[in-house]
């Protein structure tokens, strides 16, 4: 298989479904000879934070010396992004290789391996091969059967818990904290955020149950300058600094602060031009955080927002919390199976927001076009998916060849 054949056989796996559990991927892991008993790991779970909080990780151990593998998902143009080594994505031979020896492993197993499983082997396959000194390790989708949780980390690490993936980790908080905190292990520390109440009780419990000490991080006294933009970010930087220590890692603070002023997470508040930011924010409780972002960059300053928001989402959350700074909504639809159409978004902003201004486009470049001959600023936000298209529009990032088959990221 060459690159692109390889992807669209991996992509495939998703239309066998999600299959929460951790056999499979152990099974994966022994049939490559357990690259995961040569590694250590920071595992990082959360709801909202944890790619930056991973981002921090990494850029903090790589100021210091060492090694790193970052695992991180979703991707935003290219594949390759999700498995880094020393900030360089994983090469195009190593994927085909991998996902070739894969292949003729799983072809026949009952049940066949997830996408997302076996992402997850090809990296700490990877990582193991590179001999990297650490890997900084983000759970997918909850953590208690997420496919990452087959390791036993120096340090676990859950931040901000609010409500995504209902359909598979539950419709409360209290559910979602279960599945969050089951990454918590017996004898490795534990470290999380404060939390809302019901959250906060369940992981405070499970931490018990192992008898660990869950240690509350909080954001810092003092400002931390910091790549990432935002009062949250402070939080994640101090939650950094406090996991490393735990984890015994031996970072001097000094290397703690220069790492995290030199962090850079594409996606994320990202500044593509001067008028123009992006955001991923895909939840209610991120676009709030968003929108405080905002005012604590720009003031008053209204936004033109280019919005794009998946099926499962909740869509009417993420308007309440961005109509207060938007000037007009230019809403679109990403290349995804599960994006909600242009038409159903203006409908549902129309019912959240009576009397915005709503232009509306079937593609985002188009929408990015419409959206740069208005003026003032501009804000991308609601998908992931929608940020990896603009980059990709705008020529920010190289995404990958068509695949030979029908395959959506």
């Amino acid at each position: 298989m060459n690159y692109p054949e390889s992807l669209a056989w991996l992509y495939g796996a998703r239309f066998s479904g999600i299959k929460p559990g951790l056999d499979t991927t152990r099974r994966l892991l022994t049939a490559l000879g357990s690259p995961e008993r040569q590694l250590r790991f920071l595992h990082v779970a959360g709801t909202n934070g944890k790619g930056s909080v991973c981002a921090l990780l990494d850029s903090i151990c790589r100021g210091a010396g060492l090694r790193t593998g970052l695992y991180t998902s979703p991707h935003l143009c290219s594949f390759r992004e999700r498995i880094l080594t020393d900030g360089r994505p994983i090469p195009i031979e190593a994927v085909v290789a991998g996902v070739h020896r894969m292949r003729q492993w799983v072809e026949d197993w009952d049940p066949h391996p997830t996408f997302f499983e076996m992402t997850t082997a090809l990296a700490i396959e990877h990582f193991a091969a590179g001999g990297v000194d650490l890997v900084v390790l983000e759970t997918g989708m909850g953590g208690r059967l997420d496919a990452t949780n087959v390791v036993t980390p120096l340090v676990s690490i859950i931040t901000r818990i609010a409500l995504d993936h209902r359909e598979w980790l539950g419709s409360s908080l209290t559910a979602i904290a279960g599945e969050k905190a089951g990454i918590f292990k017996p004898g490795v520390p534990a470290m999380t955020v404060d939390q809302d109440p019901d959250a906060a009780a369940v992981l405070a419990a499970r931490a018990a149950d192992l008898g660990l000490r869950l240690e509350i991080v909080r954001p810092p006294a003092s400002p931390i300058p910091c790549g990432l933009a935002g009062r949250h970010q402070q939080l994640h930087a101090e939650l950094a600094i406090r996991s490393l220590d735990r984890a015994g890692l031996g970072i001097d603070r000094a290397v703690c602060l220069e790492g995290i002023r030199s962090v850079r997470w594409p996606g994320r508040f990202q500044f593509a031009t001067e008028r123009l930011v992006l955001d991923g924010a895909h939840n209610p409780d991120a676009a709030a955080r968003l929108a405080l972002t905002w005012k604590e960059t720009f003031g008053g300053e209204p936004a033109t927002v280019i919005l794009a928001v998946l099926r499962d989402k909740d869509a009417a959350g993420i308007v309440r919390a961005l109509a207060p700074l938007t000037r007009r909504w230019i809403v679109t639809r990403v290349a995804n199976a599960r994006s909600l159409a242009a038409g159903e978004l203006a409908d549902l902003i129309r019912a959240t927001a009576p009397g915005a201004e709503i232009f509306r486009f079937d593609s985002p470049g188009v929408a990015l076009d419409a959206a740069m001959k208005s003026e003032g600023r501009i804000l991308a936000a609601g998908s992931l998916f929608l940020i990896g298209e603009l980059l990709a529009h705008l020529g920010l990032a190289e995404p990958d060849p068509p695949l030979p088959v029908a395959c959506t990221h």
